[in-house]
């Protein structure tokens, strides 16, 4: 399973390449957070698509995962997917493994799923989690050198969350 970051699925030509990277292993059901959660996108301003997943956008996409996908699943997740799938993860979404990049509003979490967990983050990240953070959670993580808050989009990083 795929969860888009709050820009969803329209108009990004990276997403093709992880496609191609995740095509080989795994079979992929792609979800664009904002249609999972109601999100109205018609001014297209970041500041309000941020805000309508605040005031109740995650907890509808939590509810749609929880209601639609029934097996176990590994996830790749940007940013606000990330913090979607942790919190269906918490109310009983089986899942294996979640691999998220950029999920800044993870920092304000204070109990983890029991799965396994990869989180990425780019050094320049300004709201990324901070390590005592990481370290009370005790999660495995990787801050990545020379990187903002949209490091999933630069190709030169697909391969390696593709792996994880």
């Amino acid at each position: 399973m795929v969860l888009s970051d709050l820009w969803g699925w329209k108009n990004m030509p990276w997403l093709e390449q992880y496609k191609i990277g995740l095509m080989a292993g795994f079979e992929m059901i792609m979800y664009d957070s904002r249609i999972i959660g109601e999100i109205d996108t018609l001014d297209g301003v970041q500041e309000n698509i941020h805000r309508q997943f605040v005031e109740g956008g995650i907890d509808r996409a939590v509810e749609y995962l929880l209601e639609n996908e029934k097996g176990k699943a590994d996830v790749l997740a940007f940013s606000v997917g990330g913090l979607i799938a942790w919190k269906a993860a918490m109310k009983g979404l089986n899942i294996e493994r979640l691999c998220a990049v950029s999920s800044t509003r993870l920092r304000y979490e204070t109990e983890k799923p029991q799965c396994k967990i990869k989180l990425f983050y780019g050094v320049d990240d300004p709201y990324r989690p901070q390590r005592d953070w990481f370290e009370k959670m005790q999660l495995d993580y990787q801050i990545i050198s020379n990187e903002g808050h949209d490091i999933y989009t630069n190709p030169e990083n697909f391969a390696l969350f593709c792996k994880a």
